[in-house]
């Protein structure tokens, strides 16, 4: 791992208070200067919220923007996942830990695909400070914080108010009642905003790369009218959910349709 040089991040972390001394990283630093949307939320993320944010998340890097998130369970991973290598973990561990250590193998991915960044040494364990530490940077990071799913007392609940305190601005994912209290009350009291266009929301901080495939794409021939779902898996298995997650078709009433 290698320390990062103090020029190359102070100027993106200066709205804060107390910024790190310094960051270690690995990956591919040219990340940081790439717009920046910061996904955060609960560990026990439902699978509607994960589906969301694996759709949100591929919409970002469709409009080639960088993902931020905390390397945790659920919705952080999601959010990786799906935006990668247009991704940045910040861990609250020294980098030679990978923590939780049963994501050690996709955080091993964000290392050689994306960027990981800690302020921590090597050694650092995982201290729970340590993870609200880490939080403010993943916020100050970013243009924006989507916080998908939070109750009312969390992380990324805190994660929310410092954006408050940042100017940065904060938006949430449609919740049913009872399920994320936290977000549920940001939106009530307006301290944020409602995603409901997931490529809406991406085209506020990038532009689409418009990757058009292949006038000979398989998928998108067999699909260019409507085709059952049940057909679509049958002759091209879940590649047809990588296409929906991409924007390049829509499932609707369990029937496929290309969309470019």
């Amino acid at each position: 791992m290698k320390i990062l040089a103090k020029d190359k991040f102070i100027s993106k972390l200066d709205r804060l208070t107390n910024p790190p001394k310094e960051l270690y990283y690995e990956g591919d630093i040219d990340l940081l200067i790439m717009p920046k949307v910061a996904v955060v939320g609960s560990r026990k993320a439902s699978v509607y919220t994960k589906e969301c944010v694996a759709r949100l998340c591929a919409s970002l890097k469709n409009h080639n923007v960088c993902v931020v998130s905390g390397g945790a369970l659920g919705v952080d991973i999601a959010a990786h996942k799906a935006a990668m290598p247009l991704t940045i973990g910040v861990f609250a561990t020294g980098l030679d830990t990978f923590y939780p250590s049963s994501n050690a193998k996709f955080i091993k991915e964000i290392y050689d695909k994306g960027l990981a960044l800690s302020e921590y040494s090597p050694g650092s364990p995982a201290i729970g400070y340590k993870f609200l530490e880490r939080n403010r940077i993943v916020v100050a990071l970013s243009q924006a914080l989507v916080v998908a799913q939070a109750d009312l007392k969390s992380g990324s609940m805190q994660s929310a108010r410092l954006a408050g305190e940042l100017g940065v601005p904060v938006f949430v994912l449609p919740q049913r009642m009872g399920e994320s209290e936290g977000t549920n009350m940001l939106l009530a009291k307006g301290k944020a905003k409602l995603i409901n266009d997931f490529d809406e929301f991406s085209s506020q901080f990038g532009l689409c790369l418009n990757k058009t495939p292949a006038r000979n794409d398989d998928i998108l021939e067999f699909c260019k009218d409507f085709v059952s779902l049940e057909k679509a898996l049958a002759k091209f298995g879940d590649k047809i959910y990588e296409y929906e997650l991409e924007g390049l078709v829509e499932i609707i009433n369990l029937k496929v349709k290309s969309k470019i």
